[in-house]
């Protein structure tokens, strides 16, 4: 089953990569990456490297993916044509999901069997050892600390950079001003009016 299971993750993932680069929309060129994370995240279960999966799915799909799909969404798309073209590409869509079911069925009844592979079982901890997860944290909180914390530092530099970059004065863009939205008082942003019958109100 592992065997069976490995073949279909490489597979799906060496076509998805492919129709990644090859896909004339941008759109479909992300969610065909998208494909491709989770079908990586399952040979890293595979190999009994849980972690990884996890950082793949979570990091890769959950932030950079959607970083990129806002990017596109930027673009000069004609979106009236995406939305003409939901419901011809949902049997596809659909099929995609159930491919992604089937192999997380796949994917976990391979991680549970007992009969893993010898490749499989060598690279996975010894019976009654720490998992690789407390491993891989006790190396980053010990040897590679400093490293770690270096790279959080350039994370948040990064993080302040394009703050002060969305804040900066631009021209025709109108800059939102808390203190005058917290200070304004109901009556200053409503009026009551009795208009009268079939006159409508007056703007």
């Amino acid at each position: 089953m592992q065997i069976f299971a490995f073949y279909l993750f490489a597979a799906i993932v060496l076509a998805s990569g492919a129709f990644c680069i090859f896909a004339r929309n941008p759109v479909h060129s992300v969610l065909w990456l998208i494909l491709a994370f989770f079908n990586a995240a399952g040979l890293m279960v595979l190999v009994g490297a849980e972690f990884i999966a996890a950082l793949l799915v979570i990091v890769y799909v959950g932030a950079v993916a959607v970083l990129f799909l806002f990017v596109v969404m930027m673009l000069d798309i004609d979106f009236a044509e995406l939305r003409a073209g939901f419901m011809k590409n949902l049997p596809l869509g659909l099929l995609l999901a159930l491919v992604l079911v089937v192999e997380i069925i796949f994917g976990v009844g391979a991680w549970q069997s007992s009969g893993m592979g010898e490749a499989t079982a060598a690279v996975g901890p010894p019976a009654g050892a720490p998992s690789n997860i407390e491993q891989l944290g006790a190396l980053l909180y010990s040897k590679y600390v400093f490293l770690f914390e270096a790279a959080g530092m350039i994370l948040l530099v990064a993080m302040v950079g394009a703050i002060v970059l969305t804040h900066r004065t631009r021209g025709g863009v109108r800059k939102q001003n808390i203190a005058d939205q917290v200070a304004r008082r109901p009556e200053d942003a409503t009026r009551n009016t009795q208009p009268e019958v079939g006159k409508g109100v007056e703007l």
